[in-house]
Order: structure tokens, then sequence, then C-alpha cells
């Protein structure tokens, strides 16, 4: 009985260190971007971005494969710094988003690989579920900041057809190809705070 019982609290003990080492981190929208970029005519680069869009994650400093993060975006927020065509990426033909005012991205797993890792979750856009793996390249750990918070940053990039999530709008080219590219690739950097320390910070 006493074996059992000094297992059943030895157990108890382990989960709660476990549970301890992660925490809970909120975005610093002012020093934080999700960005893309996506061929125009077969030749040059288009460069856009979301201007809203709130990250939380829960970062296990101890293994950070078992770290989760969510990303939520105001698709209606994009900014290519042309009117014209922000209003025509929030129409039907591509984001629509008048029924499908989200995008979301949730963690799975995340893994080493090298020197950084690589995070695979689901991608929703327009209502469509895909499993995409981001690339991050970058992840700093914790520093105190000037105002006695704590904060990470992270930067990871990735690659997306469109055209599987819905978004398939185009013309042909009459030398081939199409006016706009299907590949699209993501640019994500973020600033992190613990949440714990966000009240008073700048």
């Amino acid at each position: 009985m006493i074996r059992k019982l000094f297992l059943a609290v030895f157990a108890l003990i382990l989960l709660v260190a476990e549970e301890s080492v992660a925490s809970s981190w909120a975005l610093d929208d002012a020093h934080s971007s999700i960005g893309f970029k996506v061929k125009h005519l077969m030749v040059a680069n288009v460069h856009g971005e979301f201007k809203d869009f709130d990250v939380t994650v829960d970062y296990n400093e101890d293994d950070i494969s078992k770290s989760k993060v969510q990303v939520n975006i105001n698709v209606a927020s994009i900014d290519t710094e042309n009117e014209k065509r922000d209003t025509h990426l929030k129409s039907a033909d591509f984001f629509d988003v008048a029924n499908f005012p989200t995008m979301t991205f949730v963690s799975k797993r995340i893994m080493k690989s090298g020197d950084s890792y690589k995070m695979t979750g689901d991608l929703t856009i327009r209502g469509v579920t895909k499993e995409v793996t981001l690339n991050v390249d970058e992840l700093t750990p914790p520093v105190k900041d000037p105002w006695g918070g704590t904060r990470m940053g992270a930067s990871a990039t990735g690659t997306i057809n469109r055209t599987d999530f819905g978004l398939k709008w185009n013309v042909p080219l009459e030398t081939g190809g199409l006016l706009v590219g299907e590949d699209v690739k993501m640019i994500i950097e973020l600033e992190l705070i613990k949440q714990e320390e966000l009240t008073d910070k700048m």
C-alpha cells in the first residue's frame, strides 16, 4: 500500500513538473508580420501582408516538440499596396472574405531539422483545411526586455499552392504560363511576449 501511494505521488510530481515547463506566449503585433509573395506574369514577385492577425504559443522550452502554435488571420486585412488588387483578392475569385473571413493555422507537430525546426499543422483557407509544413528558420532563446518582460522571436517560411484551397482564378498568357502564380511563399516574422508579463509592456 505504501509503495503504491509513493508511486502515485511520484507520478503526480512528474506530471506537474512536465506541465510547469510549458508557458503561454502572445503576439507583439507592433513587431511582427505575416507576409507572402507570388509571381505576376511569370516574371516578377508581388508582395503583400495581412495587417490583422493573432498568434498564441504554448512554449515548452525543455522539449520544443511539445510546443503548440495557433494563428488566426483576418483575411480582409490583406494589403498589397494596391487598393484595386486588394479588392479583387477579397472577392469570391480569391479569398471570398464575405463567406470566409478568417484564415487559421493550428500546429500538429514540431520536429528538429538540422539547426532549425519543421512545424506541421492544419492550414484552413476559404473553408478548406490542408496539412502544411513550415520551416522555422530561426527561433531565438527567450530574453529579458528593458521593461522586465520576457520575449522571444521566430522566423518561418513555407510554400503552398493556392489552388489547393479553392483560390483558382487565373488568366492564361498568350506566351504560355499564367497571369498569377499558383505557388505562394509565406514569410512570417514574430515577436512574442510571455503572457503573464503582458500588462504594462510597450
